[in-house]
């Protein structure tokens, strides 16, 4: 059954998200027309990449899903702090919401119940063509908070991760202030430079991010490889996993949940792990949790390994 945040009323709860959604587009747009004609300068190309690396991978990938979501390694406060922050700026919601969202989805991926997959409209073209959108935008529209017992009770009881959901909006400011800085001190403190670091660091870049994150709902539940039986549709996606730093192995991370290592084979980038490991190696993290190159071949070869708890 759904439930509806009741501290505030749905219209502007729908309100809110539609500018979420919308307005970075709008904010593309504007981009665009302006580049006509005489290309990208490094003050936006420089905007767009750093963020885009700070709050994707740091961010999303790093920071809300393989920590905070799936407990994948342990790391310091301070650290946990940062990728929380850097999260919260990518502007895909609160860290409890997006976190709860998830496990909501591994519980049900692909059945009733999964807010976001794209097989559950119906047969026919129409209907694969209204999956596809209600798994990439349109979920967003159209369901209430998660239910409370999908909650994760570990960061509840985590002051840092209590601390970085209560204070959400501030690292929205922040994702919007610390472009248009940026880009001011590249310009030599122009106001320019200020603008263009807000339009592309921020609103191209949140863009980028929200649509690259939101495929891994619906491009990777329908198109790619199923090397895994997992009882759901996920597959994994090489343009995916480019573009959204290693999410793309979405099959791999359907079976293997609580691995910080989802690029499993050597082929398989994943500049998500690359950074952990790095992180490792300055001593910044431990308890890295990775499924070992037997516990894989046994999986491939049909035998049962035991899972570890998420």
């Amino acid at each position: 059954m759904k439930t509806l945040n009741k501290t505030r009323p749905v219209s502007l709860e729908k309100i809110m998200v539609f500018v979420a959604v919308f307005l970075p587009l709008l904010g593309v747009l504007v981009a665009m027309i302006r580049m006509w004609g005489w290309g990208i300068t490094r003050v936006e190309l420089s905007n767009l990449i750093l963020f885009y690396i700070i709050t994707g991978l740091g961010g999303i990938t790093v920071g809300y899903h393989r920590l905070f979501t799936h407990n994948s390694f342990k790391t310091y406060p301070t650290i946990r702090l940062l990728l929380g922050i850097a999260g919260g700026m990518a502007l895909n919601g609160s860290l409890f919401e997006w976190c709860f969202r998830h496990r909501k989805h591994h519980v049900h991926s692909d059945t009733e119940g999964d807010d976001h997959s794209p097989h559950l409209q119906g047969k026919g073209f129409w209907n694969s063509l209204r999956g596809l959108w209600h798994s990439h935008t349109g979920w967003i529209f159209s369901v209430g908070k998660p239910e409370e017992r999908y909650a994760i009770q570990r960061l509840r009881n985590d002051p840092i991760s209590v601390f970085l959901d209560r204070h959400f909006v501030s690292w929205i400011i922040l994702s919007a202030l610390l472009p248009t800085l940026f880009g001011w001190v590249l310009t030599s403190f122009s106001w320019e430079g200020a603008v263009l670091g807000l339009l592309w660091g921020f609103f191209v870049r949140v863009c980028l991010v929200h649509h690259i994150t939101w495929s891994i709902n619906s491009i990777c539940h329908l198109w790619g490889t199923r090397p895994f039986a997992t009882g759901d549709h996920s597959r994994n996606n090489l343009l995916c996993a480019i573009f959204a730093f290693g999410e793309g192995w979405h099959n791999n991370h359907h079976k293997w949940q609580w691995s910080a290592k989802q690029g499993l084979f050597w082929w398989q980038i994943d500049p998500s792990w690359w950074f952990i490991c790095l992180l490792k190696k300055l001593g910044l993290v431990w308890d890295v949790k990775a499924p070992t190159r037997e516990e894989i071949a046994k999986v491939m070869a049909g035998v049962r390994v035991e899972k570890h708890a998420v």
